[in-house]
């Protein structure tokens, strides 16, 4: 066994307090991201986006936000994929974004809802053709062979489509996720840390401060 009990550092990048906090979770997201942009970081709208399984258990992985707004978070992906059925038995969703160069966390939870055809195909004609291909090359979440497999479908569906536009793949779509909390995270000195819970309270939002 490795004992990694003494890797450990001081957070000492700045305190959080009450008095900085916007009134609506989605304004101040959008201020710590845009200083995740700005900082920069690297893939800066990267978040775990974790679901679980019909049997109760968790799955986490990394997907890229794409859009949000006072309504919520959206993302997209293969409606076949493991994340998608899974959120299709259970609509329940968290999100986490690790912005640890500034360290930071923002932490998600809520409901996902399903974009209509016409949202999703608006972003998919924004994606790079090569990007619109793949999308109907991979069964997300199966197995397969070997990455030749994928290569040759990928090499087959270019040709298929070199001539004029790639189509929506019936099966790719996209996800809102509509927030019940947000808890904003500041790294602190002495493992300190400040955090600040988001919760909904009628047509509003409660602002909480948790212990570290």
């Amino acid at each position: 066994m490795s004992d990694l009990s003494d890797i450990r550092r001081e957070y000492t990048l700045g305190g959080l307090r009450r008095a900085d906090l916007a009134a609506e979770p989605m304004a101040q997201f959008e201020l710590w991201m845009q200083q995740a942009k700005d900082a920069p970081l690297t893939d800066p709208t990267a978040m775990v986006v974790a679901t679980v399984d019909a049997s109760g258990q968790p799955f986490q992985r990394i997907v890229l936000l794409k859009r949000f707004d006072e309504h919520g978070f959206v993302f997209f992906t293969n409606l076949e994929s493991r994340k998608a059925t899974q959120l299709a038995g259970n609509a329940h969703i968290s999100l986490l974004f690790p912005w640890h160069p500034l360290e930071r966390q923002v932490a998600v939870t809520g409901k996902s809802e399903a974009l209509s055809t016409a949202e999703v195909l608006k972003y998919f004609l924004t994606r790079p053709k090569d990007s619109q291909i793949a999308a109907w090359v991979s069964q997300q979440s199966s197995k397969i062979s070997a990455r030749q497999a994928l290569e040759s479908k990928f090499a087959e569906m270019k040709a298929k489509f070199s001539r004029g536009e790639v189509p929506l793949p019936k099966f790719w779509g996209g996800y809102r996720v509509v927030p019940d909390s947000i808890e904003f995270w500041q790294g602190g000195e002495h493992r300190l840390h400040d955090r600040f819970l988001y919760s909904r309270s009628g047509d509003g939002w409660q602002i909480d401060r948790l212990a570290p």
